[in-house]
Parts: structure tokens; sequence; C-alpha cells
């Protein structure tokens, strides 16, 4: 598919209309929104004095906690103008509702069709989608949406069940698999155990959801090099929250998600809630563009990553998204060294033994922090824990303590904090778990 126009101009030009689609955004947020309206009286926001992007400083930052507390605010149309509920997943504490519109279903499926076409995909494809669409999940519906706009073809397959998943692919040969990443190791094991080989299929490239493949350099993490040595697909990584309704999701030069600037400004932010240098790691923060039912302003998604603004080679002009690095609620300080949960499952996910496990951290008796592994290996000998410890203080210079567990017990726990989606670390330091 060609290039949307707007992607392929230089930076001042996307300057220029993202600037004017951001004071359509203040009038529009005064004139209906119930919580902006009041915050911006409260902080004496003049929005008129807004003129561009470059002015979004000035303006007060939106939290997941303001989400929580005041979630009906947010909404700025009739009731009557909802067609479609969603929630977030919880990850960061209590799931919050959101309203869609018919205006913001339209916008949603253009964002997936935007996506998609950045990964490659073409009207004549199949996917076949291997999340959930139920329990309020944005993400499947967004997919399906987004699919169906670009004429492509469906299956609906759901999540889980690799023996299932493998007959599909079989039966109605798909072309891009829309799945979670740690799930395609649990599929290529059901392949090796039933003498599957997956590189006789149909499928050429797998769009991941949910959860890394790269590292902070782009180079594919340990997840990813696991899935490509046994398979000779493409994998493309995406990100995004129901917060943005939008994605970052990556081209063939793996260089980061791509920015869809129609749909989003996003900013890189420092604790003090200003802007960081380019390729230095901050906080997301987004602005929703063309939501009508609950718009945000200077959304902080909690998730750290950096930006580059160079040309792809695919020809885009956008600015692009590295991999999150982690969330900034989720840092654990452990015996003096700082790290996040995803460096963990990376080391994790290098040792072909391990099958399942959940990482759990809560405060011990001095109010430091302390992390658990509840690891599955089939196999609980000794010289497995000391394997698992020298790969862990190679990588990380500090060693976790180590619990042996049954699958059956993993999968309690990993199902133990949420009804929508199974978690691989659970935070008890707050009063509401944290999980991803």
């Amino acid at each position: 598919m060609k290039i949307p126009y707007l992607e392929r101009q230089p930076a001042d030009v996307i300057h220029r209309y993202q600037s004017r689609k951001l004071r359509e955004l203040l009038h529009y947020l005064q004139a209906n929104s119930p919580y902006y309206r009041r915050v911006f009286a409260a902080r004496n926001v003049d929005i008129d004095l807004i003129h561009t992007v470059d002015d979004l400083v000035y303006l007060p930052v939106t939290t997941k906690e303001d989400l929580q507390q005041h979630n009906a605010d947010f909404q700025c149309v009739p009731r009557k103008e909802i067609i479609d509920f969603v929630n977030t997943s919880g990850t960061l504490g209590r799931p919050v509702t959101f309203g869609l519109t018919d205006n913001d279903l339209d916008r949603l499926a253009y964002n997936e069709f935007l996506s998609f076409t950045t990964a490659g995909a073409t009207a004549g494809d199949v996917f076949q989608l291997m999340v959930t669409m139920d329990k309020r999940f944005m993400a499947g519906m967004a997919y399906f949406l987004g699919a169906r706009k670009m004429g492509a073809g469906i299956i609906r397959a759901g999540n889980g069940l690799p023996g299932m998943q493998w007959n599909t692919i079989m039966e109605l040969r798909p072309d891009i698999l829309i799945a979670v990443p740690s799930f395609l190791l649990k599929m290529l094991e059901y392949a090796t155990a039933h003498g599957i080989d997956p590189n006789t299929t149909s499928v050429s490239k797998v769009i991941c959801v949910g959860e890394n493949i790269r590292n902070a350099g782009f180079s594919l993490n340990a997840l990813g090099e696991r899935i490509v040595s046994k398979w000779d697909v493409a994998l493309h990584s995406t990100y995004a929250a129901t917060e943005m309704g939008a994605a970052f999701t990556e081209c063939a030069a793996g260089q980061g998600g791509h920015h869809q600037p129609e749909l989003l400004i996003a900013e890189i932010l420092d604790d003090q809630d200003q802007p960081v240098p380019e390729g230095q790691p901050g906080e997301l923060t987004i602005t929703t563009l063309g939501i009508t039912g609950m718009p945000l302003l200077r959304f902080k998604t909690g998730d750290i990553c950096t930006r580059h603004t160079a040309p792809c080679s695919c020809g885009r002009h956008t600015q692009r998204i590295g991999p999150v690095l982690g969330r900034k609620k989720q840092m654990i300080k452990l015996k003096g060294t700082t790290l996040y949960p995803s460096a963990i499952f990376d080391v994790l996910n290098r040792m072909e033994f391990v099958k399942e496990y959940v990482v759990e951290v809560f405060n011990n008796e001095l109010d430091t922090d302390e992390v658990v592994l509840h690891i599955h290996c089939g196999d609980t000998r000794n010289e497995t824990a000391a394997a698992i410890k020298q790969h862990l203080q190679a990588a990380l210079r500090v060693t976790p303590q180590i619990k042996f567990a049954s699958a059956e017990e993993i999968r309690a726990l990993q199902a133990s904090v949420s009804l929508r989606k199974l978690t691989q670390f659970i935070d008890r330091r707050t009063q509401t778990p944290v999980l991803v």
C-alpha cells in the first residue's frame, strides 16, 4: 500500500498539522469534557495561548489515577452516543472503562489498517487472529476492524490451544498471525512433539502483541531469537494501549514502532514532565487526536521508552518509538541494582528448559524489594537451580529467590490476579497487585 501523505512529509509539515489538531482538541475539551473544563479552570489554563505542540509543556498531564478517580467525567458525549464499552487491563491498578462512539470505532479501524499496512500486509492476506475479542477487550476488536477495513481475510481463532491453532493453520492457510510471542513458543513446542514443520506452512509473518521482541538497540531479544531460530517468519512488534486507541507498529526495517501523527501527539517526558533529548529514555505521554468519546490530553502511559526521528528506510518520516524498556511503577530495586521485570523475562526466555514462570515482588522485613521467581522446568535438581542463578547473575548482577513449581501451580499463579489475561509479573508492594 502507498504510504499515507502525512507520514511522508518532513517534520515541519507534521508539526503544523498536529498543532492545528491540538488547538481543535483543546476547544473540544473545553466545551465537552467535565474533567478538563474543571482542570483548566483550577490551573488557570487559557487554551487560546496554546498555539503549537511545543506549548504542550504549559498544559497539565493526565495520569492513570486521574482516569480511575474521575472516569465518568472524561466522557464528552451523551451516553446514547456510546455504542461500545471497553476497559483497560488494569495493569497498573483498577481497570478504567472507555466508551467508544461510532466515530471512535471508525478511527480504531483506521489505526489498525495503518498498522497492518506499515507491517507490509495487503488486502490479499489472510489473518489468523490469536487473541480474544470478548471480556470488553479492545485490542482483539481493533485487529478485526482493521483487517476488515483493508479487505483482508480474517480467522477468529481466539487465544490458547496450540493444537487448534495448528489445525486452523493447516486447514485455512493464513498468511499472517496476530499473536502474543510467548505463546508462539508453546506452539513450537507442540509442533516439535507432533511432527509439524512450521516452515512448510503458509505463515510468513507474525504481528507480535503484548510483549517485547526487541532489545533497546532493535536487535531481537531472547524471545524473538527463540522464535525465528525455529520458524522462518518475519516478526513485527506492535505497541498499543486502550487509552490511546492507536498503535506504534514496526515496518520491515524493524527500527521501532512508527508513530501515526493523524491519531496521536507523542511526547517522551522526564519526571518533571519535560521532554527528554532524543534517544534517552522517558515516559511515553500521548494526546489523542480524532476521538470524540473520551479524548485524552498529555496522558502518561507509565511506559518507559525512547524516540527516534531519523527518516526510516521504508520512506516514512514519522518519529519511531523504541521498545518499551519497562513500566515506571514496576521498577525494582534489588540489592542495590535497578531493573525492570522485562530484564528478568529476557534471561528466563533464553533458557529453553524453563517452560513457565511468574516473577513476584514484595517488601521484605527491611521494607526493601524482594523478588521470587516461580519456575516450572520439569526438573528441580540443584544443578538446574545453579544454572538459572548463573544466568541471572551474569545478566543482572543479582540473583532473586527461586521456587520451583508444577505447571498447574504456575498457571494458577498466572491467573490469580486478573480474569482478563495471564500474568507473568505480580507486584505485591502495593494494595492492588500489578500485572503484565
